[in-house]
């Protein structure tokens, strides 16, 4: 290990043609990043890959393309361009398998950029509030460059690594990213008060971040003994461990403990994961695995989509062939719930785009991709009402969704179905 200086001297250690793995989403290690950016006069031919991170993201500039490209396993908002500009590629893999993709030398790494609590009197380090597939990383990478802050969190599990496994360090103190929580809109409100009707005592619950998951968690106050295994969590979810409705005692797996892969949220959501034994950071290889999910009875699967069709397509990683998001561990979890004993596979949205367009669709947009297929959807929710896919077929499928599809769009939705089917033809479904 070495000690440097300066974020500069730390990252003269990548060197053109290099291949660099950055850590994921609230983790991000900023400063590296843009020691990295300015050295851009030296370098040609760096690729930059990571899922979603948080905060700036300057290598990404279409104007550096000469230096950099950017390999996105999950596109942010911060890399989105990329695509457009050339500058960019996507990379579509279940969050469960990237660990593997490292450990198998299908993407070989140069080195990995990652951001770790101090390490504690006997020199373990912790990844803080991103594992992901960073532990995967940084154990087949050629060299390993961590900044260290100790405003990083220190969480305990996969996370936890000895500073003789990084090669060059550099000392910093800057904020961790912080996601504050929004208000919760009435259709929202709605949203999460169906959801939570699915929701029995002694379920384990996976949800993302948003007002969507923050509004279900919102409405749980009366359940009983819940769990967590989930990719990720936000603020959402701290009065319900400390009130004692999460506790984790009726888990399949990690019994007694809120299980996560990455965490955003605000600063209080940092300071209560801080040194908290309850809260569990695995690699994503673990927590999105699904014979691992599967084991937890009565697993809750909440997830979110761009447009449904009338089938039950979901897509949830583009806007027709424009790529927005990325496949993520959505497939993950939605098998894992659905092969839980007990277990419901949620997808859940508004009726409607800000732009008042109907999410629920006779047809996916041209080049749309589907996530979550026909056959794995099992219930849809928007804010007015469940259907329940589940052994349903096609036609009675359409019914269901029509139901549910914003009011002002239902005629319109369902005669445009029919005429897709029939086209010589006018009329609705009976």
């Amino acid at each position: 290990m070495i000690r440097c200086n300066s974020p500069e001297e730390a990252v003269k250690a990548i060197h053109s043609n290099s291949r660099v793995y950055i850590q994921a989403a609230a983790a991000a290690p900023s400063v590296l990043i843009k020691a990295l950016t300015d050295r851009v006069t030296d370098l040609r031919n760096v690729e930059i890959c990571h899922l979603h991170t948080e905060g700036d993201a300057p290598y990404a500039n279409p104007a550096l393309c000469y230096a950099f490209h950017v390999n996105s396993f999950f596109i942010g908002k911060n890399v989105r361009h990329t695509l457009a500009a050339g500058n960019g590629s996507y990379t579509p893999v279940f969050l469960s398998e990237l660990p593997n993709l490292f450990r198998k030398g299908v993407i070989p790494l140069d080195a990995a950029l990652i951001h770790v609590a101090p390490p504690d009197s006997h020199g373990y380090c912790s990844l803080g509030v991103s594992v992901e597939a960073t532990l995967a990383a940084i154990q087949n990478a050629k060299i390993v460059i961590a900044q260290v802050n100790p405003r990083m969190p220190r969480t305990f599990g996969d996370g936890i690594i000895h500073i003789n496994q990084i090669d060059y360090v550099v000392d910093v103190d800057v904020p961790i990213f912080r996601h504050e929580m929004e208000a919760i809109s009435e259709v929202e409100n709605k949203i999460g008060r169906h959801i939570a009707s699915l929701i029995d005592d002694r379920s384990t619950l996976q949800m993302g971040i948003g007002s969507i998951p923050n509004a279900a968690l919102a409405n749980l106050s009366g359940h009983k003994d819940l769990g967590l295994h989930t990719e990720m969590f936000s603020d959402g979810v701290i009065d319900l461990i400390e009130n004692g409705t999460i506790n984790c005692k009726y888990k399949g797996t990690n019994k007694g403990r809120a299980l996560a892969t990455f965490l955003i949220g605000s600063q209080r959501l940092y300071d209560f994961v801080h040194d908290n034994p309850f809260i569990e950071m695995r690699e994503s290889s673990y927590v999105n695995d699904t014979a691992v999910i599967r084991k937890n009875t009565k697993m809750i699967a909440i997830n979110s989509a761009i447009e449904v069709d009338l089938t039950g397509q979901v897509c949830a990683d583009s806007i027709g062939a424009h790529m927005y998001s990325g496949v993520g561990g959505q497939m993950d979890f939605i098998r894992g719930a659905a092969l839980s004993e007990g277990g419901k596979a949620i997808i859940a949205l508004p009726s409607v785009t800000k732009n008042g367009e109907s999410r629920i669709v006779p047809h996916l947009k041209q080049g749309a991709g589907v996530v979550t297929t026909r056959s794995h959807a099992q219930y849809i929710i928007t804010e007015h009402g469940i259907a329940d896919l589940y052994g349903k077929t096609l036609k009675q499928r359409a019914k269901a969704l029509v139901n549910i599809t914003h009011p002002m769009h239902q005629e319109a939705v369902e005669r445009k179905y029919y005429e897709m089917l029939h086209p010589n033809s006018h009329g609705i479904l009976v």
